[in-house]
């Protein structure tokens, strides 16, 4: 569980974050900037049948989003940040689930309050940082719903229910899924018939 943090020590991190986006942006490939437990860092975000697994929830969120929440502006899109300065995270995930005036708002990161779930696909080369850190910091930053899709060994996570604890918030729901599954997630479901394991 993230510790709160000092405002003043976050507007410091904050400023470091601000001056790393644009060298990510001179990076080959695409970069994005978080805030983690040890502080800011660049961080590449893979390609290929990563975001091709991204493309396919966030398509099938999208269409059934006028269902499960009818007569509002929710969408789901990939490329948001989302901030929660009182535990001192700034987090890119994969693909969120938010309200489209939310994004109208924002000049930059979006309150993590505002997010109904998250996506995060497995890199090859940095798995604790979805499976750890962010098991972690998105209970705390309020956030409902966490898909987590693993492309290195097929399997699909859900993370729901958060619960106070003595650690503070905590996911109390884990389900497990292979690909092939049709993973619930709140109120969606996510065919993933289609997605591909890295290597195969």
């Amino acid at each position: 569980m993230p510790e709160p943090v000092d405002p003043q020590e976050y507007a410091r991190m904050r400023a470091i974050a601000t001056e790393l986006w644009p060298l990510a942006d001179h990076l080959e490939g695409f970069w994005g900037v978080e805030i983690g437990a040890s502080g800011p860092f660049v961080m590449m975000s893979p390609a290929g049948r990563h975001e091709s697994i991204v493309y396919r929830v966030v398509r099938q969120l999208e269409e059934q989003i006028p269902e499960t929440h009818p007569g509002t502006d929710m969408i789901a899109q990939s490329g948001a940040e989302i901030e929660d300065p009182s535990i001192g995270r700034m987090r890119r995930p994969d693909a969120v689930v938010v309200p489209l005036h939310v994004l109208d708002e924002s000049e930059g990161t979006v309150d993590a309050g505002a997010i109904l779930a998250v996506v995060e696909v497995v890199s090859k080369n940095n798995p604790d940082n979805d499976y750890i850190d962010k098991v972690a910091d998105y209970p705390a930053m309020g956030i409902p719903h966490y898909l987590l899709v693993d492309p290195r060994k097929g399997l699909v996570f859900t993370y729901e229910a958060i619960l106070p604890g003595p650690d503070g918030p905590r996911y109390d729901r884990v389900r497990d899924y292979v690909f092939g599954d049709t993973v619930p997630l709140g109120p969606w479901r996510i065919d993933t018939s289609a997605f591909r394991q890295y290597g195969h």
